[in-house]
């Protein structure tokens, strides 16, 4: 009879152990959570699931660090929830006594902490506007980071090459380097700062082209003028290389500077911008032409040299530069009149007007880069036409003659 209830209880046993296995089987948990990083003074909720979950209990396991083993079960809860405010990769595992069923560990999941540091992206160099072939570099500096071996994360994502350091530098950006960056500290698996804010990055796909502006374009005796280089508003930090002769030659390092130059020698001018290092250069700027001043003196001339000119003449003034001997001079004039003066050393004007009024002219020997100054105003009167003028004096001869006429008869 002992035997017999012995059997029962060992079939009655085995079986509950099968059909519990079988069960198991069956099902499986399920392990979610509603967000995946705790913030700052915050808190997680895991939610561990199976199947017709009536009578179930949970076991939570929680692994600490990459090396370490899972913690044995600290938490067993009626319901499916936990709500954690700890660090860790989280699995569960559920059970029930009647009939005793445990079910496997479910899926893992990971779960992050923000820590207080705070993640700062800088762009080096801060510039306002970065051009096609530039260097440049990002770099994420953490808060109050200590001793701590930090590792970084970036977006977008394919910076995230390792080793991920706290620089990512680029020798040669593209238009395909232009976007928004965001970068962040990792302390160990499962520890991190917040995003940092975000930086965008513009690269512009022209080289930028520098311009060269003259004050004077002749040196006064003695004198010097002065020179300016620039590039577009828009970006900074621009250093101006200057050269004369060939724009291919060594630049004036001497002269190497942020502003504006003086130069005492005459000659063909370029500049062109640089800044960075390695030096990123803008395209050279279009030749300016300085001259020196040399004694000759030029002078405007009427021809025919009338004492009145009326409208509808024609004239010509001519540039004349004392003692300028046989040299081959080229001519500069200025004139208040609307029509452009050529760069010779006369100007014929076929028909004369009141619009033609001041002149004044230069001569220049661009071979020896070299010019006189400016002659002396020529102001052009022009009266009314002859008819006109011949008319009038017909009145005042017929008026004078009426009036001696006149004056016999009442003697």
């Amino acid at each position: 009879m002992g035997h017999t209830l012995l059997g029962v209880l060992g079939l009655f046993l085995l079986n509950t152990l099968l059909y519990g296995h079988a069960e198991a089987g069956r099902r499986g948990v399920t392990l979610t959570a509603d967000r995946t990083i705790i913030p700052l003074a915050g808190r997680v909720t895991l939610t561990c699931s199976v199947e017709d979950p009536a009578g179930f209990k949970y076991q939570w396991y929680r692994q600490t660090s990459d090396s370490a083993g899972e913690t044995p079960p600290h938490t067993q809860n009626v319901d499916e929830s936990n709500r954690v405010i700890s660090q860790g990769k989280y699995t569960c595992r559920g059970w029930r006594n009647e009939p005793y069923v445990v079910i496997p560990d479910s899926n893992e999941v990971i779960i992050e902490e923000t820590v207080s540091n705070r993640a700062t992206l800088t762009l080096q160099p801060n510039w306002p506007q970065i051009f096609r072939g530039e260097t440049i570099t990002l770099r994420c500096d953490i808060k109050d980071g200590g001793d701590t071996e930090w590792t970084y994360e970036w977006l977008p994502d394919n910076l995230n090459t390792p080793p991920t350091h706290n620089e990512y530098r680029s020798i040669s950006v593209t238009e395909a380097h232009s976007g928004e960056y965001r970068c962040k500290g990792r302390r160990d698996s499962y520890s991190s700062t917040e995003w940092s804010d975000v930086i965008t990055l513009t690269v512009s796909s022209n080289r930028p082209k520098a311009e060269l502006r003259a004050d004077d374009r002749d040196i006064p005796v003695g004198g010097s003028v002065t020179l300016t280089c620039s590039v577009n508003s828009s970006s900074s930090g621009w250093k101006y290389f200057w050269y004369r002769g060939e724009k291919t030659s060594e630049p004036l390092t001497s002269q190497l500077s942020a502003g504006p130059i003086r130069v005492s020698k005459e000659g063909v001018y370029w500049c062109r911008g640089g800044r960075g290092e390695p030096v990123y250069y803008t395209e050279y700027s279009d030749s300016v032409t300085i001259y020196r001043k040399v004694p000759n003196k030029a002078v405007v001339t009427l021809q025919p040299n009338w004492s009145e000119i009326y409208r509808g003449e024609r004239i010509t003034l001519r540039c004349e530069i004392k003692d300028g001997g046989d040299t081959e001079w080229e001519y500069e004039w200025r004139t208040t009149s609307s029509e452009k003066p050529s760069n010779q050393n006369e100007q014929s004007i076929r028909s004369v007007s009141a619009s033609h009024h001041v002149y004044r002219c230069k001569g220049r020997k661009n071979r020896e880069k070299s010019s006189t100054d400016w002659s002396d105003p020529f102001k052009l009167t022009v009266s009314d036409s002859k008819s006109h003028h011949i008319s009038f004096n017909v009145k005042i001869l017929q008026f004078i003659k009426r009036l001696f006429i006149y004056n016999i008869f009442k003697e």
